[in-house]
């Protein structure tokens, strides 16, 4: 069974299934305002819990409300999956001062989209002087590197395996997969749909998920006169589900223009189509029991 969470999210974290929680699902830049409360305004940032095991995707400016609000379940050893490196995925990384000035600590980047190269001269670029005033390598905690090619599965010591699949979008970036106990997610954030649509390589990537959290930065009105961008829509998203036979939808890197009123709108006409789809809120989570 697959429970939505419209609460927000506690500290407390199962230990079987699995369970994204979402802290930033604003795509671009950040929204603020009373008109954007429910929603949410942060940038992109999702806590996946495999069973108990903890991965993180994406450090835009959801992150360190993540590590306020979840730093008391958060283990010394993480590992943060990025689908690329514009500045709306990562400026938020060491802003998290509640996880980065914890002596011993290690984060473990993985990033897809750089032809096997790793994220850190990027990160090391965006964090000096002039741009910010502080280096990675003045905190206290430690920070690995690696890079891989999107499309390579990723298997980590205790066993785990993160399948990826390369997106369309400018520079490219990477979408992942966790399956677990049954269950399975798949993060698929800036991605422009093809003109042959669903791409087939999606179609077998997300094949019987139960839940794909999906690139929707525009309506169908909207979208034209943004080709080339690297975004998509919420129709497409429901086209990707269909042909896959995934079994919900949650909509994502949200246009900062959309305001609560907008995004309601969307959600009814978007679930006239298809009911188990909605749009992803801050703060919420999805939880998918064990088959």
């Amino acid at each position: 069974m697959i429970h939505r969470i419209l609460q927000k999210n506690t500290a407390d974290r199962p230990t079987k299934g699995l369970t994204a929680y979402f802290w930033g699902v604003r795509g671009s830049f950040c929204a603020c305002g009373e008109e954007f409360n429910e929603f949410g305004g942060n940038t992109p940032c999702v806590e996946i819990r495999v069973g108990d095991r903890l991965f993180i995707i994406d450090a835009g400016t959801g992150f360190p409300v993540f590590g306020r609000e979840a730093s008391s379940s958060v283990p010394q050893n993480v590992d943060l999956l990025l689908s690329h490196l514009h500045s709306d995925h990562i400026g938020g990384l060491l802003l998290c001062k509640h996880l980065l000035t914890k002596e011993g600590r290690t984060f473990n980047t993985y990033c897809g989209n750089l032809n096997g190269e790793t994220a850190e001269a990027a990160l090391n670029q965006l964090y000096s002087p002039p741009i910010f005033p502080v280096k990675m390598d003045c905190i206290p905690t430690k920070f690995n590197h690696t890079g891989f090619h999107a499309g390579e599965n990723l298997v980590f010591d205790d066993g785990i395996t993160v399948k990826t699949v390369p997106l369309k979008h400018p520079g490219g970036a990477t979408g992942y997969r966790f399956d677990h106990e049954g269950r399975s997610i798949c993060y698929l954030s800036d991605l422009e749909h093809s003109d042959h649509w669903p791409d087939q390589e999606l179609v077998t990537f997300c094949q019987n998920t139960d839940l794909i959290i999906f690139d929707g930065m525009f309506c169908k009105n909207d979208y034209s006169g943004h080709e080339g961008w690297g975004h998509s829509t919420w129709s497409k998203g429901i086209e990707l589900c269909r042909a896959a036979n995934a079994a919900s939808l949650a909509l994502f890197h949200l246009n900062p223009c959309y305001d609560d009123q907008r995004l309601h709108e969307i959600e009814r006409t978007m679930q006239k189509e298809m009911p188990e789809a909605f749009i992803a809120r801050e703060r919420h989570h999805v939880y998918l029991e064990p088959r």
